[in-house]
Order: structure tokens, then sequence, then C-alpha cells
């Protein structure tokens, strides 16, 4: 019997999210050197912090009917408590919350490639800074956000 391997595989993983792709893929990234690649790293617009007091902006994607429930599973307390944390981490940094979650994703050392969405030019511009911001996340301001969203992955095997 012939297996292929796996050339790509793609998975939210954001800040805010416990991700069971971080700790049972583990031995993947290591052992065979595979990377991850990740999609929405901004969770659908609540890393923007544009959502941060679980008000819907008109012109913004949970406020279409097609995004509703997804607005609802997002907005949750919990969440919304994280984004606001990490606010001030952002600021101490002198950027943008955006910023800091792109980088956050990218600074990974298991993540290839970060695919961002924007419906605005501006947004664009505003997601290619994160790359200057990668620097910036010092052991110490990892700290910081890892005590706000208290996410960091625990090695599981839950597929035994």
């Amino acid at each position: 019997m012939q297996i292929s391997l796996c050339d790509a595989f793609q998975n939210l993983v954001g800040k805010i999210f416990q991700n069971s792709v971080e700790s049972e893929f583990l031995p993947l990234y290591s052992t065979y050197g595979l990377g991850l690649t990740t999609w929405s790293p901004l969770a659908s617009g609540v890393l923007t912090g544009k959502y941060a007091k679980g008000n819907i902006p008109a012109d913004s994607r949970f406020a279409l009917e097609n995004y509703k429930n997804l607005a609802n599973r997002s907005l949750v307390d919990d969440t919304l408590r994280k984004v606001n944390g990490l606010k001030p981490i952002a600021s101490e940094l002198g950027v943008s919350l955006a910023q800091l979650a792109i980088a956050w994703c990218a600074s990974n050392p298991n993540v290839s490639s970060v695919i961002t969405g924007a419906t605005k030019e501006n947004q664009i511009v505003e997601n290619m800074k994160a790359l200057d911001v990668i620097p910036l996340l010092t052991p110490e301001v990892v700290d910081k956000i890892e005590a706000v969203v208290q996410s960091k992955p625990k090695r599981t095997e839950s597929y035994r």
C-alpha cells in the first residue's frame, strides 16, 4: 500500500483560540519538516478591535446576514475580554491590534504562510505592516500575550 505525503495543510490559527492543530501536529513539524498555512489570523475581524465592545459596525462583515451566526459565536465575553486585554500590549509596541495578531501568527516557527483577507485597500497596507512587528515579539512580549489569552498549546494525542 502506498500512502501519499501531505503537501499542504491549512487551518485557522488565532491567538485567541486554543487550537488542537498546534498541539496535535507538533511532532509532524519537527519530524517531517512540515509547515502550517494559517487563515483568518484576525479571526474574521475580531482581532482588529472593531468589535471589542461587542458592537457590530454597519459596514462590517459581521453586519451581513450570512455572517450573523459567525458573529454570535465570535463575539462572546471571553473572546472580547482577551481582545481588550491585547490592546495595551499592541499600544505599548506602537502597533495596531491587527498587526500584533498577524505578526504572532507569522512568528510561529511551525507556520509557513499566513493567509490574510481584506475588504479595503488600506487593510492590505495595514496587514503588511505586521512584518515589521515580528522582531518586536520578544519572549517577554509573548509572555504578556500568553498571560492574556492563555492559549499555549498543550501536547495532546486525542486521535488515539
